[in-house]
């Protein structure tokens, strides 16, 4: 007798088995005496990352920047990374080559010049850009949204399910930088670079599934950009995922969104001042709220390196004021001399399984050996898998026990601290039956 255990499988390097599954597991196993996977489905969870990386690469006063960047980028892996303060083409291939070196799978979209500027001096001097993880979405279109100052960057995504063929979904994302600092003057610049995207915006459905990252630099809800932003009689409405709108300059009750200054000390590059603002946003149109093809999650926004301690304003973020136990001190010194902003993250969910390659266990992955495991668990990766693979050991109440990233043909897994029992090998990258080991001591 062959039955179906559903697996719920999530993009955050989590792999959790449903209940319904488990109980259907446990029962049939009973009467049967083994198992046998004949689907992978359910949900998808994609992480989201927007960075202003402070004029990268040509900002130099912190010397190999880049390192601290693949610090942050290894530790959180978003799979989509929008950034701004990009300066130039080999900027944006040094970011794609660090990336890359975390997961081949990540692209970037083309790297344009801002045009917006051209009739001001054409200074070229800031963009932005989209990085993207290709085993997950697919590039459809780019676009740019010229205004009075900076451009708006569109790159049109769909999500690479097996239902894109049927019931495709569709991302449209805009990556921004508004013009900086305070002033009436300024403000009016702001809510006129908005006024360009909402024209732009009023021509596409009004169910489109929007994300909006960038750095606003503004100071308050009340400012007319934002309040453009908000309106309820756009033809698209965005939201703040964070459900944090109020007065944050200088509001020591908003440290938990803040995401600049990240410095005190002069010198650096970038603005010093210490921890008061919230310039950086992930926001998404209202239909993101709630719907089941794809939804952002509730509780999900974050300020990546922000432990939230009210102790932190106005310091920098690498001080003992802003510790915590969410991010240490090795990554609130990497996000300090990296940039004068922190990033912001979101995650998104789809009720569609992504179209991952199908491999055969017996030719691609094999256990070597006996399947009794006391000590060590040897595998057997075929070479064209190395530095692609990232495997999942599940026990048999469905929890992630080990992750092991395969950069070798030959994997020797210390098994010694497992507990004896019956245990499951798989991967959130590809498809396969999962490989079943023992452990007997």
């Amino acid at each position: 007798m062959t039955f179906v255990v559903l697996i719920e499988v999530k993009m955050n390097s989590q792999i959790d088995f449903t209940i319904n599954a488990m109980i259907k597991k446990l029962l049939l196993f009973v009467f049967t005496g083994f198992l046998s996977i004949s689907s992978v489905c359910g949900q998808t969870d994609f992480k989201l990352m927007f960075y202003n990386v402070l004029n990268f690469p040509l900002e130099d006063a912190v010397p190999n920047r880049i390192n601290d960047l693949e610090f942050i980028l290894e530790d959180y892996r978003p799979d989509l990374f929008m950034v701004c303060e990009l300066n130039n083409s080999s900027g944006a291939m040094a970011i794609l080559s660090s990336l890359q070196a975390i997961n081949p799978n990540y692209e970037s979209a083309t790297f344009t010049l801002n045009t917006s500027d051209d009739n001001i001096g054409n200074q070229n001097d800031l963009q932005q850009l989209m990085y993207y993880d290709s085993s997950k979405f697919i590039l459809e279109s780019q676009d740019v949204i010229t205004t009075i100052f900076r451009d708006f960057n569109h790159y049109q995504l769909k999500i690479n399910s097996i239902e894109q063929s049927t019931t495709p979904i569709v991302l449209d994302v805009f990556v921004c930088h508004l013009k900086a600092s305070s002033g009436t003057t300024n403000q009016q610049s702001r809510l006129a670079m908005v006024e360009d995207l909402y024209s732009y915006l009023d021509t596409l459905p009004a169910d489109s599934n929007i994300i909006l990252a960038g750095d606003f630099n503004v100071y308050t809800n009340s400012e007319p950009a934002f309040q453009k932003l908000i309106d309820p009689t756009n033809n698209i409405v965005l939201v703040d995922p964070a459900n944090r709108i109020g007065s944050w300059h200088n509001n020591p009750n908003y440290v938990d969104v803040m995401t600049q200054s990240t410095r005190t000390q002069t010198g650096l590059g970038g603005t010093t001042g210490g921890f008061d603002d919230r310039f950086d946003f992930i926001m998404t149109s209202e239909n993101m709220t709630s719907n089941p093809n794809l939804s952002f999650i509730s509780g999900s926004y974050d300020v990546y390196g922000n432990n939230e301690n009210i102790d932190c304003y106005n310091q920098s973020i690498n001080s003992l004021d802003c510790s915590g136990t969410e991010f240490s001190f090795a990554t609130r010194d990497a996000l300090h001399n990296f940039s004068d902003h922190l990033p912001v993250t979101l995650q998104l969910q789809t009720n569609q399984s992504l179209s991952i390659p199908e491999l055969s266990t017996q030719e691609m992955i094999a256990i070597l050996g006996s399947n009794l495991i006391e000590h060590t668990l040897n595998l057997k990766i075929d070479l064209s898998l190395q530095n692609q693979l990232e495997l999942y050991i599940i026990n048999s109440l469905g929890q992630v026990v080990k992750t092991v990233d395969v950069n070798n043909s030959l994997i020797s897994i210390d098994a010694s601290q497992f507990s004896s029992g019956i245990y499951y090998i798989t991967s959130s990258k590809f498809q396969f039956k999962p490989l079943k080991f023992v452990v007997t001591h």
